[in-house]
């Protein structure tokens, strides 16, 4: 069981939580929805629920996809509702991840009933709902000041159960605000004809937004009379919400979401899992959808001995030079492990390449004597002639297979180098080769991004090299820098996009701006 959970007081083992998964975009959880996520022995989740939420699923969490997708069910909701009970008294806490929120349409009420009667204990974490969320990032407020002061919310099919219908068509018709439909693609032809039948006006504005929030989304505006038939011409399914009302007519001024740079695109993140978090928020602020596919893990050195000695010995040396993010954390992991004190480091002076492994530094109280005006171990050569090299002693902590120019220019120049790995790139365990091979395959990634050379060398390596360039061939490659891009041509890759700046933020700024050219031109 999750010893994280069970050393909360708060959390009761077995307990089953209803999240609102929001209505696609990962970034419309609330914090508690991502945390329970993250913390959840099982993970019980449906169809709409984000497919990136899973992948901040604890990496020994059980999952569970008990998805209904039209009359295509790999559960029925007795069977739900029996394996949430299990799997509670089993001691197991249990995210059960409702797409939107989990009592609007969601049926989250009824296993919620089915949890009292079973005595297992439960709580409901609201999300939002796709009734609101597709509107607005279609730039349709549901209401409006000047055009509608109320919404309904309406479901689009009802129970096969029930006997007749629950929707008051000639109230819904009369209905002065704004009308909001769930799930009634199907019934669309039924909903306007019932609509115009009881008093709607045929000219009303009427939209339907499909896989609204996320890169996939569509807006089909239309009016209510012919909205059924201009759904069928752009063969809109679902899932798919409808709105009719005045409200409609303002997506023009206030549409926002498909007008953002990386709108529907889809890019491939070959960082390691721990890494891709701040790279995967750029893109999606960017209107893209980032998919994560970890190239590369990163792993402790093989023997600590070396690293130890060097730590042991930090006031010989004279020089301490950060090549990366990385090499900072991992050597001041072990440091501390040690039981080292950061004021030991006050004999050597300390070099950066980069001014995100000089903030990493900074962070640690450290002051930085030299940055590398390049963000490329060249780029601190120079300057490290100016200060003088020769007899000074350098210990330079880095990955285990690196670049060797740094270290052999230093003793060349006389200085004294000692080499340590704080760490290994090695490809990761969990990798989801065939999902990746498949979308490659079928043209449904848009760009593959690589932030080093070990990315490129490891995603080269799981796909195959003797295939790489059909798998990749129409689609972007996108590189960090030079020396990657020398790595990915030296691979049999194309560069369509070097970043700039050598940083992942120059990275994601050179996706934005090559389509943006594409859209200019």
């Amino acid at each position: 069981m999750n010893q994280e959970s069970h050393d909360n007081p708060s959390v009761q083992p077995g307990t089953v939580f209803l999240v609102g998964a929001g209505p696609g975009d990962p970034g419309l959880i609330t914090v508690k929805g991502l945390e329970i996520i993250r913390t959840a022995d099982v993970i019980i989740y449906d169809y709409l629920a984000s497919p990136e939420l899973l992948q901040e699923a604890r990496a020994d969490a059980e999952l569970v996809y008990v998805g209904k997708k039209g009359s295509d069910h790999t559960f029925e909701q007795e069977e739900i509702n029996e394996l949430l009970v299990q799997t509670a008294r089993a001691g197991k806490n249990v995210a059960r991840l409702k797409g939107g929120d989990p009592y609007v349409f969601g049926r989250g009420g009824e296993e919620a009933e089915e949890l009292v009667r079973a005595g297992v204990p439960f709580e409901v974490v609201p999300g939002v709902t796709s009734a609101v969320a597709a509107p607005a990032y279609a730039g349709i407020p549901v209401t409006h000041r000047d055009h509608a002061s109320m919404v309904t919310f309406i479901t689009g099919h009802e129970s096969a159960t029930k006997e007749g219908s629950s929707r008051d068509w000639e109230v819904l018709a009369r209905n002065p605000g704004t009308l909001v439909f769930l799930m009634g693609v199907k019934n669309l032809p039924e909903i306007s004809a019932s609509l115009i039948t009881h008093g709607k006006a045929p000219d009303t504005p009427a939209a339907l937004i499909r896989w609204g929030t996320t890169p996939d989304q569509v807006s089909v505006i239309s009016t209510l009379e012919k909205i059924p038939a201009t759904a069928k011409v752009h063969g809109v399914k679902p899932p798919a919400v409808l709105v009719v009302g005045s409200v409609v007519s303002l997506r023009d001024t206030l549409g926002w979401f498909q007008r953002k740079p990386l709108f529907g695109k889809r890019i491939l993140i070959t960082r390691s899992r721990s890494q891709s978090r701040g790279m995967a928020d750029r893109i999606a602020a960017a209107g893209g959808r980032p998919i994560l596919f970890p190239a590369i893990s990163l792993e402790p050195p093989e023997d600590f001995g070396p690293l130890d000695s060097c730590i042991g010995r930090i006031d010989e040396y004279d020089w301490v030079i950060f090549t990366s993010v990385n090499g900072v954390e991992r050597f001041f992991q072990r440091y501390f492990a040690l039981g080292r004190d950061i004021r030991d480091m006050a004999g050597p002076r300390i070099g950066s390449i980069g001014p995100v492994t000089a903030g990493a530094l900074r962070k640690l109280g450290l002051r930085v004597d030299l940055l590398a005006k390049e963000f490329r171990a060249e780029g601190i050569l120079d300057q490290l002639q100016i200060e003088g090299v020769s007899g000074k002693r350098f210990l330079i902590p880095r990955a285990e297979k690196a670049r060797e120019i740094l270290p052999e220019q230093i003793q060349s120049m006389g200085g004294l180098v000692d080499l340590v790995p704080v760490y290994r790139t090695v490809p990761p365990r969990d990798g989801r080769i065939d999902e990746v091979r498949a979308m490659l395959k079928e043209r449904r990634l848009d760009a593959v991004t690589f932030t080093s050379s070990s990315t490129v060398t490891h995603f080269v390596e799981m796909l195959g090299a003797a295939d790489i360039g059909n798998l990749t061939e129409g689609i972007i490659m996108a590189s960090i820098g030079p020396i990657t891009s020398s790595t990915m041509r030296e691979s049999g890759l194309p560069v369509h996009i070097e970043a700039a700046e050598y940083t992942v933020d120059g990275l994601v700024r050179a996706i934005v701006g090559y389509y943006r050219e594409q859209v200019s031109s």
